[in-house]
């Protein structure tokens, strides 16, 4: 047995011995996902091809950081202006009118030197001429031509002044030397902003994680022919495309695999071969003709559990040739549930990403919401700020677990936890927003 297999040999919730509710909760089932796949640093010690890469920043969005990053300069290099206005040094017995002797513009310097009783006109971004500390914003000035000579126009102004009033201090952002972002960040638009703020136009990344997917089903049949009248258009796959492409994965897909063993044991060995981890949808109940348990129990090495939740019991983990594989349920609806709850936090920390915690906030219930003890319930929610400026938060209609419909009108799944039975209204309830990928 590899040292993966080893790792995914976690407690059926089949073994009666081991665990006797016959059900793994959530919180069990994400914590075993996540020690049994590994981090890229893990990974590159069992193949022979770098996990790394380094790629122009114009392409990196989406893609995790794989060194740490030290800035090399200042930011802002200089100390500038974040105003128009004027620039002066700070007294605190100023004698106005002071005389303007000149100006200075962004990406421009001022020569000369700012003596107490002078100011230069200055603008926003621009370098603070020697002799200057503060700025007096253009709204709060007033200038007046000096009669003796219209050269040097006098500035006058009211009103309190601070010390380093409306400056940017060299460094102020991130000083030469600082850490600037470390191996595992996602980069988002505001973290390529900040490689560039500090001169980056390369950077190294982990590569992409390949993801084979493939649905399952006789009855399940392809877009742009017409449906069979005891047949269901194939939607798992573009659902799970769409999350594995938000992600910033590569996807490789299988397409639909017919109910046979044959066709199932295909499918595994080209997405083990092809991808760095495999997810499929259907086929893990108990249905008499749900072969993928016998097939993959001489393909790899998997466990099947039943998961105390809904929607989304069925579930399969394991892996094929050293790849992890995601059993996901059929219906559509179980589906994106149990891909957000586990095969997220999974892939992720294979991407790099080891320190991801999903985005869970606290939000007041509009109206009572059922569950069972001792399950955890997804339901599929809209969140809002009320007139009181309260998050509260509501059911979007019927939470069947094969209506789509309840995911494209929610924003949030509303979790209630096994220790819940019943949400009452005005009640606090966690809310996962769906801000990370949907």
């Amino acid at each position: 047995m590899t040292k993966q297999a080893e790792a995914t040999s976690v407690v059926s919730c089949f073994d009666a011995a081991a665990n006797p509710g016959g059900m793994l909760s959530v919180s069990e089932s994400v914590q075993f996902l996540l020690d049994a796949v590994l981090t890229p640093k893990q990974r590159a010690l069992t193949v022979i091809e770098s996990l790394t890469e380094t790629i122009p920043l114009t392409m990196a969005l989406k893609r995790v950081l794989a060194e740490d990053i030290a800035s090399s300069i200042n930011v802002p290099p200089t100390t500038n202006s974040a105003m128009d206005g004027y620039a002066l040094g700070y007294s605190e017995s100023l004698d106005l009118p002071l005389r303007v002797i000149g100006e200075v513009y962004a990406g421009h310097g001022y020569e000369g030197v700012v003596h107490p009783g002078e100011a230069v006109k200055i603008m926003t971004g621009a370098p603070l001429p020697t002799g200057c500390d503060t700025v007096i914003i253009k709204e709060a000035a007033q200038v007046k031509n000096n009669l003796q000579n219209a050269q040097e126009p006098f500035l006058y102004f009211q009103g309190a002044m601070d010390k380093g009033q409306h400056v940017r201090q060299a460094g102020e952002d991130l000083q030469q030397g600082q850490l600037a972002l470390t191996h595992g960040t996602l980069l988002r638009p505001q973290e390529m902003g900040l490689l560039a703020s500090i001169g980056h136009d390369k950077v190294m990344v982990y590569s992409r994680l390949r993801v084979a997917i493939f649905s399952t089903g006789d009855e399940v049949h392809p877009q742009g022919k017409p449906l069979p009248s005891q047949g269901i258009y194939d939607t798992n796959r573009f659902s799970l495309r769409g999350l594995l492409e938000q992600l910033g994965c590569e996807v490789v897909d299988l397409g639909i695999i017919a109910d046979d063993k044959q066709s199932l044991s295909l499918a595994l060995a080209e997405g083990a071969a092809q991808a760095d981890c495999i997810i499929s949808s259907g086929g893990v109940s108990m249905g008499d003709a749900d072969y993928i348990r016998e097939v993959l129990a001489s393909a790899g090495h998997v466990d099947f559990w039943r998961i105390a939740m809904r929607p989304g019991r069925p579930f399969a983990f394991g892996h094929v040739n050293d790849r992890p594989f995601f059993g996901l349920p059929g219906n559509p609806v179980a589906v994106m549930v149990t891909f957000l709850q586990f095969v997220q936090p999974a892939l992720r920390k294979m991407m790099g990403q080891e320190r991801w915690q999903p985005i869970r906030l606290t939000a007041v219930a509009e109206e009572p919401l059922r569950s069972r003890k001792g399950r955890t319930d997804y339901s599929r929610g809209i969140y809002r700020i009320n007139e009181q400026g309260v998050l509260v938060v509501k059911v979007t209609g019927s939470q069947g677990s094969g209506i789509l419909t309840s995911m494209v009108a929610a924003n949030c799944l509303i979790e209630i936890t096994d220790d819940d039975e019943r949400i009452e209204a005005g009640q606090s309830v966690t809310i996962q927003p769906f801000s990370d990928l949907l």
